[in-house]
């Protein structure tokens, strides 16, 4: 298997030859010798590399934390400028592509819309049109696989950075896939290459690729982790921990107020598939409750084709919620750059779900819903935009 970065030089567009390019990068953007597209697309042959640009967290995983802003600098390696994409300013300004032909986008995604990646590279799609260069994506696997898609399609009275148009959480596509379905939806005028991952097939999870797995962010250290992240990127709109500062984000999660053994014994009730829950303490080194003795569970996920991570998600925080009605809160804004909207319904973009669990409506109830919204959005759009088998 070949993602765009192992063989743009194969496949780069003929027009766009002796371009000159910027590169979007995260740190995970590696080809399958480990070698960072900022060092191996320098000696490409095909266009000059002239910028460098970086998402949340920068070009190299430079800010641990979640919702740290950092600026632009000069990388001592190239000499070449380092624009920050996730500090004053999170879409390119027309002074940053003043010397490019071409903006070049080479992330690795996890499969979730909370994730900014793909908002960063669509906000690169918005300044590319405006101005009139081009872009191109080098495509990657989603982690996840293709096939299953999860949660609420984002209502668009709830656009942020973790969510800027229409799309389930859990959507099923490459960042390839999403970058043809935003150009086709809302930047028809966009000069658009895909570079396409060879070798890929939708049922196909990142550890049956082959590649190697470089976290993309300092709290995605591995593939268990995108694998729940879906659902238990949720609780970062609450007051529970989802993990950070443990080592192992998302897939760990509690308070200092819960029981373990009473939150296990209520989520084994639900009987959700794929997954056990087993009773852990814990104390964050950093985020929510630091320092502080925490009571929760782990995910084991058991069977990753059953597993369904944000009804999971929805459940601890459902199970939280009504065993500690005195405890519990929904975090307060600013969220990711909202400041008058909670940020759980920031994340899953609308506020159905949260009034849901405020009114102890059901798990099967909530699922119906979403699982509406998601057949209906891939019936009408994701469908159309499906680049592999």
């Amino acid at each position: 298997m070949q993602t765009g970065l192992d063989i743009v030089k194969k496949l780069w567009p003929r027009k766009l030859k002796d371009a000159r390019a910027g590169l979007l990068v995260n740190p995970a953007s590696v080809n399958r010798k480990l070698e960072h597209a900022s060092d191996s697309l320098r000696k490409s042959g095909r266009f000059e590399l002239k910028a460098l640009f970086g998402p949340q967290h920068g070009i190299r995983g430079e800010t641990q934390d979640n919702m740290i802003e950092w600026e632009g600098f000069r990388e001592k390696k190239s000499g070449l400028p380092v624009y920050s994409l996730y500090g004053r300013t999170r879409k390119p300004e027309p002074s940053m592509l003043r010397d490019i032909d071409v903006m070049i986008v080479d992330m690795q995604d996890v499969g979730s819309r909370y994730y900014t990646f793909i908002w960063t590279m669509e906000l690169c799609m918005q300044a590319c049109d405006e101005t009139g260069k081009s872009l191109v994506v080098l495509d990657r696997p989603n982690p996840l696989g293709g096939v299953h898609t999860e949660g609420p399609v984002l209502d668009m009275n709830y656009t942020s950075i973790v969510g800027q148009r229409p799309l389930p959480v859990r959507h099923g596509m490459t960042i390839g896939e999403i970058g043809s379905y935003l150009k086709n939806e809302f930047y028809p005028s966009l000069d658009l290459h895909v570079i396409p991952v060879k070798g890929w097939r939708r049922e196909i999870w990142f550890d049956q690729t082959g590649l190697p797995w470089v976290f993309p962010s300092p709290n995605m250290p591995t593939l268990d982790t995108a694998v729940v992240y879906p659902g238990m990127c949720l609780l970062e709109g609450t007051n529970l921990s989802e993990g950070r500062g443990t080592t192992r984000p998302f897939e760990i999660s509690g308070a200092p107020f819960i029981d373990p053994d009473i939150l296990v014994k209520r989520l084994k009730a639900f009987q959700l598939p794929g997954a056990v829950f087993r009773p852990v303490y814990f104390q964050p080194t950093f985020q929510k409750h630091v320092g502080k003795l925490c009571g929760g569970t782990q995910i084991h996920v058991t069977r990753r084709e059953a597993f369904r991570p944000f009804l999971t998600g929805v459940a601890i925080i459902k199970a939280v919620h009504d065993l500690y009605p005195e405890h519990f809160e929904w975090k307060r804004p600013p969220y990711e750059y909202v400041t008058d909207k909670p940020p759980i319904d920031v994340l899953a973009g609308t506020d159905r779900l949260r009034n849901d669990i405020a009114r102890g409506r059901s798990l099967s109830g909530m699922e119906k819903w979403w699982k509406a919204q998601c057949l209906e959005f891939n019936k009408k759009i994701r469908s159309k935009y499906l680049l592999y088998k």
